[in-house]
């Protein structure tokens, strides 16, 4: 589970960490880091796919939510024992804080 994270999260940081430097052309004298590579790749994907370059990252952004949510859908599977004892476990003292509470309110009536 662990690689399958890494995996997951490994393209995923290294994209959007491509994209905010090259989006700000922060560049440190790397040319893949500078504005202009940034406005050609779009551009490239752009006319490959036939849509304007402007539309491609919120796709990409609603694709890696998607995909986020499938990892955590998996996640959450895979655990789904200690979360339905943490979630019963959680009911439990709320409930029983419920009714402390309500002895307290009777034992001040008048």
């Amino acid at each position: 589970m662990k690689w399958f994270l890494i995996f997951w999260a490994g393209p995923i940081a290294f994209l959007a960490g491509w994209y905010w430097l090259s989006y700000y052309d922060m560049n440190f004298g790397i040319f893949m880091l500078s504005r202009q590579v940034h406005d050609l790749t779009f551009q490239i994907y752009g006319k490959v796919l036939g849509i304007p370059p402007e539309t491609i990252p919120p796709l990409v952004a609603r694709a890696i939510a998607v995909d986020s949510l499938v990892v955590f859908a998996i996640l959450a599977f895979r655990k789904r024992k200690r979360i339905i004892a943490w979630w019963q476990s959680r009911q439990a003292s709320k409930s029983s804080g419920a009714v402390l509470d309500n002895k307290d309110n009777l034992s001040r009536a008048p």
